[in-house]
């Protein structure tokens, strides 16, 4: 039986869905939609652009080969930062390393060096080989970031239970000219650091659950030009269909709450977000 919501009210301005995993299935009972039907549903409601984000070899060459087949699609190649350990432990992270680079050098359509960043959520201090977990994280999370920097790419930063390593690693190697935190979930004392450093601050379907005011906080602080909106999808389904497969024609679920939240006109808004998004990956697209 399919858990999938139905379609929300359409958006009077188109934004952009920058952060969905179109290849990834919730689970078993609920397979990922076909492509073309996934990018269907989304402009029906206003979300006409997706950035697909691999997270693991498999995804990232997914990723690079459905960027250049759909226009509506541009790609983020990384290995995730619990990724990256596991790769660590077999003795595999160098040469996925360089698929990575080979990768996002390949073509256009690949705009983003993403997701990288820390976890500390699942990644202890072991990889299973005697190697510190979290530095393997850290030292993958730099590499990436030099490799955004050299390729001019955008750098999109996963952050979990992280926020302080997360700006000290960028500190140390220096930021891309753009990066994007995905699916902001710092507060706003962490949100005007981000912003300091330059970040764009991208808000995913968090923002409607009731425990997420600290992120709600942040929202009202960042100003309107350094603000995106995403899914995560399959992932993080907002209000009130929490629990649910995500996808990208759920964008305006998020970004209502974001203007009420904000108090800005909604369609004032979602012209800034998709403006936004075009100048944080590099260029429209599509």
């Amino acid at each position: 039986m399919s858990n999938r919501p139905e379609a929300p009210e359409p958006l009077p301005h188109p934004v952009v869905d920058n952060h969905c995993h179109l290849d990834i299935a919730r689970g078993d009972d609920e397979p990922a939609l076909p492509v073309a039907e996934a990018l269907s549903r989304a402009a029906a409601v206003g979300v006409p652009r997706i950035v697909q984000i691999g997270c693991d070899l498999p995804g990232a060459r997914w990723a690079v080969r459905t960027a250049e087949q759909y226009d509506a699609v541009v790609a983020g190649v990384a290995l995730h930062p619990n990724e990256a350990p596991r790769l660590a432990a077999r003795g595999e992270l160098d040469a996925a390393m360089a698929e990575i680079e080979a990768l996002a050098a390949s073509s256009d359509r690949v705009r983003a060096v993403g997701e990288t960043g820390l976890d500390y959520f699942r990644t202890g201090p072991s990889t299973g080989s005697g190697a510190d977990g979290r530095q393997v994280q850290r030292d993958a999370f730099s590499a990436h970031i030099d490799l955004a920097r050299r390729l001019d790419k955008t750098l999109v930063i996963h952050d979990r239970d992280s926020h302080d390593d997360v700006l000290a690693v960028l500190d140390e190697v220096g930021a891309p000219e753009r990066w994007v935190m995905h699916c902001f979930s710092g507060d706003a004392d962490f949100a005007r650091a981000c912003l300091d450093r330059g970040a764009y601050l991208s808000f995913s379907g968090t923002i409607t659950f009731k425990n997420a005011e600290q992120v709600r906080d942040a929202l009202r602080l960042a100003p309107a030009d350094r603000i995106l909106v995403e899914t995560d999808a399959p992932y993080l389904t907002p209000s009130p269909h929490r629990g649910r497969t995500n996808a990208s024609y759920m964008v305006p679920l998020t970004v209502r709450s974001m203007a009420a939240t904000r108090g800005d006109d909604l369609a004032a808004l979602c012209a800034v977000i998709d403006a936004n998004t075009d100048r944080a990956f590099g260029g429209a697209w599509g």
